[in-house]
């Protein structure tokens, strides 16, 4: 199994991304990791050469201020280009990189391709819940609009995912919705509901904002909108109540005291949310996969990511999709 990583990209590239590529080539031999970017910094890095890891290198690095389309097709040479390039020319089976979100979606759509049937590829991270297995959100940000249909492709392509990489039995889906009736929302959702019934995935029906954290399925879908919104709010909430926790944590001696009690508690719970344990989200609809890491992944999180295209390379999860939307097509044709 063949990774391709984009060594450059990332607030901390590519020490970062060097040190969880090489804890993930010493963990996993049946993987074999490919390091793009400039072999001189990433050299730098290396504490130690195992032999299912090499180097591509690259001359060029698509920044996170760069214009998407413009950097991808002018910095050819640039490291999340090459290793999309690798992918679609079977060098390599996945790749993985956290650098700038609209190049690697770009990069997906122009040098890697789409899934035949697939009209838009979506983003789909996991998004932590109290009982810490987590919900798949797609499509987060990929796309701001979307057709009822593009979004039954997206519960298609979660629900297989959860299945293939996590090992959900029957991944619940739900529907991002203001209620939980299905006369509830605008006309997209309104639409959407009776179709996403007759879709082969066991839908749960409308799920609202509010109940994401308490796990009321495994998969919910969305457009990019209002996914992006729930997921910057989510993100920002717990944010908040963290920053507010920590100030009445140390307000006194008697509140640090306290504090010291509930640390063990509060870590793991903080431990829940915290994305550098999901690794990455998937780009779901491209014909190879794709995977973007945090921007501020640590060497954790990319071993993390590797692990995910390791089990998603060992299930077929890109076959299994592409073999489901095909027989979908049939099936509304005959």
């Amino acid at each position: 199994m063949r990774i391709a990583i984009d060594a450059m990209g990332g607030d901390h590239a590519p020490k970062i991304v060097v040190e969880g590529a090489l804890a993930a080539a010493k963990e996993w031999k049946d993987v074999h990791i490919i390091l793009v970017g400039n072999s001189a910094a990433i050299e730098a890095h290396l504490t130690e050469r195992p032999d299912n890891l090499t180097i591509r290198h690259s001359e060029e690095v698509i920044e996170a201020e760069d214009e998407p389309v413009k950097a991808v097709r002018r910095k050819k040479d640039a490291s999340m280009v090459v290793a999309g390039r690798l992918v679609r020319e079977k060098e390599a089976e996945a790749m993985i990189s956290a650098g700038n979100t609209g190049a690697l979606m770009t990069t997906g759509l122009l040098i890697v391709g789409r899934i035949p049937g697939i009209e838009r590829p979506a983003l789909a991270p996991m998004i932590p819940t109290m009982d810490g297995h987590g919900v798949l959100a797609l499509d987060l940000g990929a796309n701001m609009d979307a057709t009822p249909e593009q979004l039954i492709q997206y519960a298609i392509m979660g629900s297989i995912y959860r299945s293939k990489v996590h090992g959900v039995d029957k991944p619940r889906v739900g529907l991002l919705n203001v209620g939980t009736e299905s006369t509830k929302g605008n006309e997209l959702t309104k639409t959407a509901y009776p179709l996403l019934e007759q879709a082969p995935i066991y839908f749960v029906g409308n799920v609202e904002s509010s109940q994401v954290l308490r796990a009321q399925c495994d998969v919910i879908v969305c457009d990019g909108f209002a996914g992006n919104i729930m997921l910057k709010t989510l993100e920002g909430a717990a944010s908040a109540i963290f920053s507010a926790l920590k100030q009445e944590f140390t307000k006194s001696i008697f509140t640090k005291l306290a504090a010291a009690v509930l640390k063990p508690g509060l870590t793991q719970f903080r431990k829940k949310l915290d994305y550098n344990e999901h690794g990455a989200a998937p780009f779901l609809g491209i014909d190879g996969l794709v995977l973007k890491s945090h921007g501020s992944s640590d060497a954790n999180a990319i071993k993390n990511a590797v692990r995910q295209a390791r089990i998603a390379l060992q299930n077929d999860l890109v076959g299994t999709i592409s073999a489901e939307i095909s027989r979908g097509k049939r099936d509304i044709t005959t």
